[in-house]
């Protein structure tokens, strides 16, 4: 059984979800989908400035899962950068 996943603090609302290559139309790319927990990941570390250690205490998670989460993140945005595919940011979902 695999273990619950960690709820994470997310503070960060981007204003834009969607990044692609100028003069391609967005159905003709391939997509690549940005979670809000690596979103999150990225502003804190290069944005904010923080290391691995504040920015995990800041989202309520360990230092290595931040490491991980910001791996993914790179690896997806270098994608969508060097293979000229679309960036979405995937929206949260609040429950009230």
């Amino acid at each position: 059984m695999p273990r619950p996943k960690k709820i994470r603090c997310l503070q960060f609302r981007p204003d834009v979800y969607y990044f692609k290559p100028q003069g391609i139309p967005l159905r003709m790319l391939e997509e690549v989908v940005l979670e809000p927990d690596e979103l999150e990941a990225l502003k804190l570390h290069d944005v904010d400035g923080l290391e691995q250690i504040k920015g995990a205490k800041k989202m309520g998670i360990s230092q290595s899962t931040f490491a991980r989460i910001l791996d993914k993140a790179y690896k997806k945005i270098v994608d969508g950068v060097i293979f000229g595919k679309a960036i979405r940011i995937e929206k949260i979902q609040y429950e009230y």
